[in-house]
């Protein structure tokens, strides 16, 4: 059984999230709460925000999972559209920038007695 929960067009780099969203691949979804919570990124508490959601979404899925057996199988981030802005530059021109952002995926299984 497996549940999953997205966030999309969440306002950080990529390349942000990623750093967040690899340090809790593969661990019990109790623990990955737990290292999201200490972990000083910005993003963190957006990306504990869709864990919880993606066990929220297990739970109403089948009454009879068992939250503590709960794995993030899968969690990746996908780059977003990106806004383009122009800043002053000197001597009347403009330089252009883009402000990037985000799709956050994670996935929940439960980890069967034969998987361990």
């Amino acid at each position: 059984m497996e549940a999953r929960a997205e966030a999309r067009h969440v306002r950080v780099s990529p390349q942000k999230a990623r750093l967040v969203i690899d340090l809790i691949r593969g661990l019990k979804a109790e623990e990955a709460i737990t290292v999201l919570q200490t972990t000083n990124k910005g993003i963190a508490p957006t990306v504990e925000k869709v864990l919880r959601s993606a066990i929220a979404n297990a739970e109403n899925k089948s009454a009879e999972v068992d939250v503590d057996a709960l794995v993030v199988s899968e969690a990746y981030v996908n780059e977003g559209p990106r806004m383009k802005r122009i800043r002053p530059a000197p001597m009347g021109r403009a330089y252009r920038y883009q402000r990037r952002m985000a799709h956050i995926v994670v996935k929940v299984a439960e980890r069967t007695e034969a998987a361990e």
